[in-house]
């Protein structure tokens, strides 16, 4: 890709800042030791007590597909089953136009009109294959767990992000697939007794897909940090 592209040299700061959401990825396989060496260094990501909470399935190949057609059909057919509520029903400013602002120029990208709804689905669908992505990630943890936890899995979802990169590898986080819940759960083999939090695209990004150069603003300190000294 551009500047900030993945190498396994890289800095921190350049893995963090660089990040960026890919939604177009190449179908070049990933080694499974590959997967393996990120996930085991992402779970050096803190835990509360160090009870390291977070659950992976990893989908490749024939399960993955099996995945994206089960699903993809789901999404066709409106049978949607929440995992949980991600967004209140009515969202307020700021987070609004942030919101809308990332989608209109994420659509741009694509080359869909904003009222063009049937290019937006398909769009949509994209997802439901990964981006094309030759490896899926599911995070779940176990439902009777509570807040702390969340925050784990997130500080480890991170890590799999960031260190994807020193893998010259990106991601992209999809909590898409909690909307689908019920099918990825069947579909995959994931007990009822664990909650899923988040699935993820990982593989190599296409270097010519147009939706792959879009970077989201990003509020500066002033905007959420409030520093004290007195």
């Amino acid at each position: 890709m551009q500047d900030g592209s993945p190498s396994p040299d890289m800095p921190a700061r350049a893995a963090v800042t660089g990040r960026r959401s890919i939604r177009r990825f190449l179908p070049d396989p990933v080694p499974q030791e590959t997967v393996r060496a990120i996930l085991a260094e992402a779970s050096r990501a803190p835990s509360g007590t160090n009870t390291q909470p977070w659950h992976v399935t990893v989908v490749t190949g024939a399960a993955r597909d099996r995945l994206c057609d089960a699903v993809t059909k789901a999404a066709e057919a409106g049978e949607r089953s929440e995992e949980y509520e991600y967004m209140p029903a009515k969202l307020r400013e700021p987070y609004i136009t942030r919101r809308r602002r990332i989608g209109y120029a994420l659509y741009a990208l694509y080359g869909v009109a904003r009222d063009d709804y049937p290019a937006r689905k398909r769009a949509m669908l994209r997802n439901f294959n990964f981006f094309g992505a030759p490896v899926g990630l599911f995070f779940s943890m176990d439902r009777d767990l509570l807040y702390g936890s969340w925050l784990d899995c997130g500080m480890f979802m991170q890590n799999v992000m960031i260190l994807a990169r020193a893998h010259g590898l990106e991601t992209c986080p999809q909590q898409a697939w909690c909307e689908f819940g019920q099918v990825v759960h069947e579909t995959l083999g994931i007990p009822d007794d664990r909650i899923l939090i988040s699935g993820m695209s990982l593989g190599h990004p296409d270097p010519d897909a147009p939706e792959n150069t879009l970077v989201s603003e990003r509020e500066p300190p002033e905007g959420f940090a409030t520093f004290l000294t007195d």
